[in-house]
């Protein structure tokens, strides 16, 4: 099974997001991690999505990517501009390490409703944008 490692700042949103859906829709096929290289506290609100989504992750916690960096990863996928530029090297020359820059989520300001549908979009864009090139990385078409 391949691995994959997903990055961003506060491993909060974004990377969380992706860790979840991953594992959801590509279940089998990959094991989805995620971490930050300046981990905080997971958004209530992207627990929120991912519970519409039926995919609870009540049980998880912002990690930090120091604990990856020694682990066996087929690819990396920096979701922010700052884990890009702070991303570790990888000591597996087989590691892959991409970039797909997805707008934070938390830095939207409005009503709950307004925010929850930024969420949300970025919830899709990681399903029907981000999976596809996951799965095109390690030859997973098909």
């Amino acid at each position: 099974m391949k691995k994959v490692l997903f990055l961003c700042t506060q491993n909060a949103c974004r990377s969380q997001m992706a860790e979840a859906i991953a594992n959801a829709c590509l279940s089998g096929k990959i094991r989805a991690y995620s971490a930050g290289v300046s981990p905080g506290q997971i958004h209530p609100l992207a627990i929120e999505t991912l519970g519409k989504m039926g995919i609870d992750v009540g049980h998880a916690n912002s990690k930090h990517v120091d604990l990856f960096k020694n682990k066996d990863m087929d690819l990396v996928v920096t979701v922010c501009d700052n884990a890009r530029d702070s991303c570790p090297c990888w000591p597996n020359d087989k590691t892959r390490i991409i970039h797909f820059p997805i707008d934070d989520p938390a830095k939207i300001r409005g009503s709950k409703q307004e925010v929850l549908a930024v969420f949300e979009e970025v919830a899709n864009i990681i399903e029907r944008e981000l999976l596809p090139v996951v799965k095109r990385e390690l030859d997973l078409e098909g």
